[in-house]
């Protein structure tokens, strides 16, 4: 699978793009502010119909203008796809495939794999588990439609235990064990479902990070949930009171965690700024590979900024990886011209150079092989 052609209009700060696109290595040069991240974000919201950033639509338009669009179009398991996106201000927007609205957001979710590494991922390790509970669905939504649809009825569930809870008066225990019994329905299968990607998923982490930083570091995944200790209705009806004091549900597969090791420590404790990087990294290209031998389909690999923090050793193992045939279609951002000349070097397909500036787009060289 690849994007063969984007175009977009008003999208943030791209007033206008049209480009035509290398099936292997895009790469998209300028200073900072430019625009860059924003092609790399257009691309993940054709993907996931959503930015990235997690900004609302209306937020994504020009602050001049009163709509944006994008298309993608695709060359999917040997058929033509186009994938197009319309918002406008105070208007519900309009996703299709092939010129057919969607009738839930949701069914797009997995059409077009991607896999986005980003400075934001440092979020990962230095926020709260919300960030790795949502890394977890990220992944396993793409090749699972099931778990998305699971855990959409947990957290409707969820959100009605919650509105119960925040009653003055205790709720009636009828009432509570409606939503806890469907809570606890929805987390073993969600519970399942994570485990398993992540016990298939380590293996494929620990091979990439080696790959970059060399085999002197040990790095461990342990993913932590409730439903460890079996059926969750038990234990969310114990916790009742508690959580009518406190106005909110304190168990369940909201509160899963995904500890981050390094050396057996925390790496948000005991890694360095590279270290951390690396990890990101190892984890991101370890997301690609998982998805691609799940679903058989090569993911967009989407690169913004990622060399930033990093040695030229690491640097260089990473080109190294992303020029293997084990990747598709890749997209890097950056404002080092050096790095995509290091890339050209080690490549033999097809390389696309764009210059940014000011959310104007023009090709600078393209290279055929």
């Amino acid at each position: 699978m690849y994007l063969k052609h984007l175009t977009g209009l008003n999208y943030r700060n791209l007033r206008e793009c049209d480009l035509w696109l290398s099936p292997k290595f895009n790469c998209f040069l300028g200073s900072n502010g430019m625009g860059k991240t924003n092609v790399l974000d257009a691309i993940y919201y054709l993907s996931f119909t959503k930015s990235h950033l997690n900004a609302v639509d209306s937020q994504l338009i020009h602050h001049d203008e009163e709509f944006f669009m994008l298309q993608g179009e695709y060359e999917l398991a040997g058929q033509d796809e186009v994938i197009s996106a319309a918002v406008k201000r105070r208007v519900k927007k309009q996703f299709k495939r092939n010129k057919k609205d969607y009738q839930r957001m949701a069914d797009h979710i997995g059409l077009i794999p991607a896999v986005l590494i980003s400075p934001s991922d440092q979020y990962l390790i230095d926020e709260g588990s919300d960030e790795r509970r949502r890394f977890m669905d990220v992944v396993i939504s793409q090749y699972d439609k099931p778990y998305l649809m699971s855990l959409m009825r947990y957290n409707q569930a969820l959100q009605s235990r919650n509105t119960l809870l925040k009653q003055d008066d205790m709720p009636e225990a009828a009432m509570l064990e409606i939503y806890e019994m469907q809570m606890a329905a929805e987390a073993e299968y969600i519970y399942a479902r994570r485990k398993e990607f992540i016990e298939g998923f380590t293996p494929v982490f620990e091979r990439f990070y080696c790959a970059i930083a060399g085999d002197c570091e040990r790095v461990e995944l342990h993913y932590k949930s409730h439903s460890e200790q079996g059926d969750l209705a038990p234990l969310l009806a114990e916790c009742r009171v508690r959580d009518h004091a406190i106005g909110y549900t304190t168990r369940g597969s909201h509160k899963d965690d995904l500890d981050m090791l390094l050396d057996g420590y925390p790496i948000k404790r005991t890694g360095s700024q590279g270290q951390n990087k690396t990890y990101l990294v190892a984890l991101k290209l370890a997301q690609y590979v998982y998805l691609k031998r799940v679903t058989r389909v090569s993911p967009l690999l989407l690169l913004d900024d990622i060399f930033d923090r990093l040695d030229a050793q690491r640097v260089k193992n990473i080109v190294d990886l992303v020029a293997s045939d084990e990747f598709g279609q890749v997209f890097i951002t950056d404002t080092n011209r050096n790095h995509t000349d290091q890339l050209m070097t080690q490549v033999d397909s097809e390389v696309k150079i764009f210059n940014v500036e000011n959310g104007s787009l023009k090709i600078q060289e393209d290279r055929n092989t």
